[in-house]
């Protein structure tokens, strides 16, 4: 098959024709923010990655799940392995992905384009989303030449945030989780972590509202405050 460079840029990913016609269609999509977290569909994300360097790490695996309607949809969950080169190492007995399971995986610009047709508009939350963000920005850099500008909530400062007196402001998914007693089967599984955030956020949402926030961008402007006051000196 004959493969296309698409767009122009200084490093340009070799694409099928098919994929660059997806592409194209998809670059239409602009992302909202001016959501109402009680009706609009937004995308808790997380990512398997082959280590924590933002620079030189790659992603292997996406879990994504939908909450719409002030529910979580299981109608509409996304999940896909990466076909990557097994990396020695004790990440992977962390994210448990090994060599067959990579071997097995998708085409990484095939999987990058269905998880941004899944995606559409809607904006994401992940735990500590800046390195969920990094990462996947990378990565439809590297593997489609694509520009990602989907917005993040950060669900890491939104639980002190929302609940300041809970548990110290760096807390971990696992230390919310337990706090609001959620069950989890699996940690470190990209799907698993994306529905017990999931979890976490729709309880979030209903204390948002409770405060009188309604809207995905209102409560990102409140996490920029949060971030701010943080980094205040004798915080």
């Amino acid at each position: 098959m004959r493969f296309f460079p698409w767009g122009n840029r200084s490093v340009t990913p070799e694409l099928t024709l098919e994929q660059g016609r997806r592409l194209d269609s998809l670059r239409a999509l602009r992302p909202r923010e001016d959501l109402d977290i009680r009706e609009g569909r937004m995308v808790v994300v997380d990512v398997e990655t082959t280590g924590l360097n933002m620079q030189k790490d790659r992603v292997l695996s996406i879990g994504a799940v939908t909450i719409e309607h002030g529910a979580i949809d299981l109608g509409q969950c996304f999940e896909c392995t990466l076909r990557r080169e097994a990396l020695p190492g004790a990440s992977t007995l962390i994210h448990g992905l090994g060599p067959e399971a990579l071997a097995d995986g998708d085409e990484p610009s095939d999987a990058l384009l269905a998880f941004l047709d899944y995606l559409g508009e809607s904006p994401l939350l992940a735990f500590h989303a800046d390195f969920d963000q990094r990462m996947l920005t990378r990565a439809f850099k590297e593997d489609l030449g694509y520009s990602f500008q989907h917005p993040f909530l950060d669900i890491a400062e939104l639980a002190p945030l929302l609940h300041p007196d809970a548990l110290p402001p760096r807390a971990g998914l696992d230390d919310w989780i337990a706090y609001f007693g959620l069950g989890v089967g699996q940690r470190h599984h990209a799907s698993a972590d994306a529905l017990v955030s999931a979890e976490l956020v729709l309880m979030l949402f209903n204390h948002a509202r409770r405060w009188g926030t309604q809207r995905y961008a209102e409560l990102g402007d409140q996490c920029r405050h949060w971030r701010r006051s943080c980094s205040a000196p004798g915080f």
